[in-house]
């Protein structure tokens, strides 16, 4: 299979992230009984991560092709391996503030990265599309497979116990073994460099990306789409612990069922996205995760879970909670790799950095409104505000469909 190597790097760097970011969840909630921490200041945990991955973006995006793509991952995972190895010693809540910072940093430099890798080992818009579901879905692997990680590490009878940082151990030789494979990859990044070698054309290409209305409806469905997507990854431990009463270690698995079924909607999407139109599978998901919400949520009030509960007597409910991910999974994918098909592969480090910006940005403000309103009223309310984006994303989305970009030369 052509550039076989280099796509198995990608997927395998794609991995050791989503394992990384997506603890955040099971941090906060650990934080909240490690360190007697809020629900409102864990939730700024998800700032510590979201900003310098938006921040980085903004200045990287433009010009990160003639740092080098492959240098841009090293450094990510040099970073990400050194700060993993220093995690099993901390023990105050600012050791994961910084934690989430490196993450947050290393992210921007490997998203931009792979996404800007996609356009040069794929050939087609329906191949660039279908890799892109597939990548997704593997993410979401990577986000099962963390859960599943950090539950065993935790001890259940003991909620001030900190042994469950010794995971970071295990995510640190990760990220060396991401390293040393990635290392001695080629890949050929020409296709990615713009004719243009000086940082004001660079800089120029990037904010030409907003003259594009369809880039602009773009972003915002980006936006809100993340801001959706995690509000309910990041709470979902916190609202099986609180809401369902379940064990710690079930609740952080509950992550790794929403992970599960997120995987098994982004594997399906690279295979639909052959066959149907993107909006028709956008769309399809959006009115099925909304109509899910309103069928779910009402069944967690009253729940009545006792302290032997596992995931063999669970009450129904707590498996279809986290199995709505399913629907939301493909909107992603199918909305990134419908912009990123539309434009020059040059621009496509640029308009990558653009994704991660406005992703992070919906993803801090998602978590942290989710969070306020989890402490202030319910979590079932919290999760009931979904619906807001969730409208406003499908008309976007429509009105993006309708749009044409005709690049400039």
């Amino acid at each position: 299979m052509k550039n076989f190597n280099i796509k198995a790097v990608l997927f395998l760097n794609y991995f050791v992230f989503a394992i990384l970011l997506n603890s955040v969840g099971t941090v906060i909630l650990q934080m909240q009984q490690n360190f007697g921490i809020s629900k409102s200041s864990a939730s700024v945990l998800e700032g510590f991560k979201d900003l310098p991955i938006a921040i980085c973006s903004f200045i990287l995006a433009s010009f990160l092709p003639k740092i080098g793509i492959k240098n841009s991952m090293l450094i990510a995972l040099f970073l990400v391996s050194c700060m993993c190895f220093v995690m099993p010693f901390a023990n105050d809540f600012w050791f994961f503030k910084l934690l989430f910072t490196i993450v947050g940093i290393s992210f921007a430099l490997i998203k931009i990265s792979v996404f800007t890798s996609i356009g040069l080992v794929t050939n087609t818009d329906k191949e660039h599309s279908s890799f892109m579901g597939y990548l997704e879905g593997f993410f979401m692997i990577g986000v099962l497979m963390g859960n599943v990680l950090f539950s065993l590490f935790i001890d259940d009878h003991n909620p001030k116990s900190t042994h469950w940082l010794n995971v970071y151990w295990v995510l640190g030789g990760l990220s060396v073994l991401s390293f040393l494979f990635l290392f001695f990859s080629k890949l050929n990044e020409n296709e990615a460099k713009s004719e243009k070698t000086d940082l004001l054309g660079d800089l120029k290409n990037s904010i030409s990306l907003f003259s594009y209305k369809k880039v602009l409806f773009f972003l915002l469905c980006a936006f809100l789409f993340v801001l959706v997507e995690q509000s309910f990854q990041t709470w979902t431990p916190t609202f099986y612990k609180e809401i369902l009463k379940v064990p710690t270690s079930m609740s952080i698995q509950a992550g790794a069922v929403l992970a599960g079924a997120f995987a098994l909607g982004r594997f399906l999407s690279g295979f639909f996205s052959k066959r149907f139109s993107w909006i028709y599978v956008v769309s399809f998901c959006v009115v099925g995760f909304a109509i899910s919400i309103l069928l779910v949520l009402p069944l967690t009030h009253n729940t009545l879970i006792n302290t032997n509960t596992t995931w063999f007597n669970a009450p129904l409910v707590v498996y279809l909670f986290p199995l709505m991910g399913g629907l939301l999974a493909p909107i992603y994918p199918s909305i990134n790799s419908v912009i990123l098909a539309s434009i020059p592969k040059y621009l496509h480090s640029a308009m990558a950095g653009l994704i991660v910006v406005f992703s992070a940005i919906g993803g801090t403000i998602g978590s942290i409104i989710t969070g306020f309103v989890f402490q202030e009223f319910s979590g079932q309310q919290a999760f009931y505000l979904s619906l807001i984006p969730l409208s406003l994303l499908i008309v976007s989305a429509v009105i993006m469909n309708k749009l044409k970009i005709n690049p400039k030369k």
